[in-house]
């Protein structure tokens, strides 16, 4: 549910970034990045470690994960000339297709072939809305061909190739079901250790799984961001966890959604009392400055690319001038952006 708003324009979330502080590499170890905790009603900024966050959690309020598993779903292969092209699986689509992007262009359209090596090839089989094509594999099946020759889709601005190491660190502890393009970055952070440190201090800790696709990365090119076309992600949210923000709510604890996609799935399956409803679902909510929150009361997240609908969650969370000023302190604090970078919890 949203609330009127006067006026609401893009160029309101951007920000200059300098390039140094994004992240290209996770830090020496998990769980040892910065957390700035943004306190609303103080409406103080204070400088912390993620791995404080033991100690921040009070006992009785439920932590919620995306658990969704990062597919190796970056593909590098030749055109039948020779020339280099690319293809990033986004999910399967009915009768043995999938939906993806590529590039260049040229190389995915109808009928055109991708070869991956040992006679596994891609054939883009229709032209969908804008970048986005429906393929078909030849000579193995897509699982195969991510298993052989995939590689992790690390975002646009982590400007180098793949290295071993993130095939571990660009992963959560958590992962469970493989299903999505980018990683829920906010949950990088944790390690088994601080989680079982949570626990063991009477927090409850529970899953839920959104595949996070690329749109995620997509900037907000209107100038009023509620003309925005937002991307669909998929979403599952099982009864334990229905009943665990149920028994919260009874106890009167605090329902805290690590990561921004973990809100877009409580937020879309809960009705207009907060009541989650379990199942499997899509999503294209949008939330803007505004929006009245009816699951989530705390939000632990990373920092966000300007003119991202990412971001304006964020704001309307955090609030716009406290957030915008929380920006302005990470970046003078020399905070890491992006996904692998530091950490803010907003309560």
């Amino acid at each position: 549910m949203t609330s009127p708003i006067q006026s609401l324009a893009t160029a309101d979330f951007d920000y200059v970034l300098p390039a140094e502080l994004i992240a290209q590499v996770p830090t020496a170890s998990r769980g040892a990045s910065r957390l700035l905790l943004l306190d609303r009603g103080r409406g103080t900024l204070e400088d912390r470690q993620f791995v404080d966050l033991a100690e921040l959690v009070p006992a009785g309020d439920l932590l919620v994960l995306n658990s969704t598993r990062v597919l190796h779903a970056r593909l590098l292969g030749r055109r039948p000339t020779g020339a280099a092209a690319e293809v990033l699986l986004v999910h399967p689509a009915p009768d043995d297709t999938w939906i993806a992007m590529g590039k260049p262009g040229a190389a995915l359209r109808i009928g055109r072939r991708i070869l991956l090596g040992d006679g596994l090839e891609i054939e883009t089989v229709e032209v969908l809305e804008g970048p986005t094509r429906r393929v078909r594999f030849h000579g193995g099946t897509a699982e195969e061909a991510m298993r052989r020759f995939g590689r992790l889709p690390l975002p646009p601005y982590i400007t180098r190739e793949p290295r071993a190491e993130d095939d571990e660190r660009y992963q959560t502890v958590f992962a469970d079901r493989a299903g999505s393009v980018a990683a829920p970055t906010a949950g990088l952070h944790f390690t088994p250790e601080l989680l079982a440190s949570l626990t063991t201090r009477g927090v409850t800790v529970g899953t839920l799984d959104l595949e996070v696709g690329p749109g995620t990365f997509r900037p907000v090119e209107v100038a009023d961001p509620r003309d925005h076309p937002m991307h669909r992600e998929s979403f599952t949210i099982g009864p334990d966890l229905v009943e665990a923000v149920a028994a919260t709510r009874r106890r009167g604890g605090n329902v805290w959604a690590v990561g921004t996609t973990s809100v877009r799935a409580l937020e879309s399956a809960a009705d207009d009392t907060g009541r989650l409803r379990p199942g499997r679902g899509d999503t294209e909510l949008l939330i803007l400055p505004g929006y009245r929150f009816k699951v989530v009361d705390r939000l632990i997240t990373n920092f966000h690319l300007p003119r991202s609908t990412l971001l304006m969650l964020v704001s309307a969370f955090g609030g716009t001038t406290a957030v915008r000023d929380a920006y302005r302190h990470a970046i003078a604090g020399g905070y890491r952006f992006y996904s692998y970078g530091d950490a803010m919890l907003i309560r």
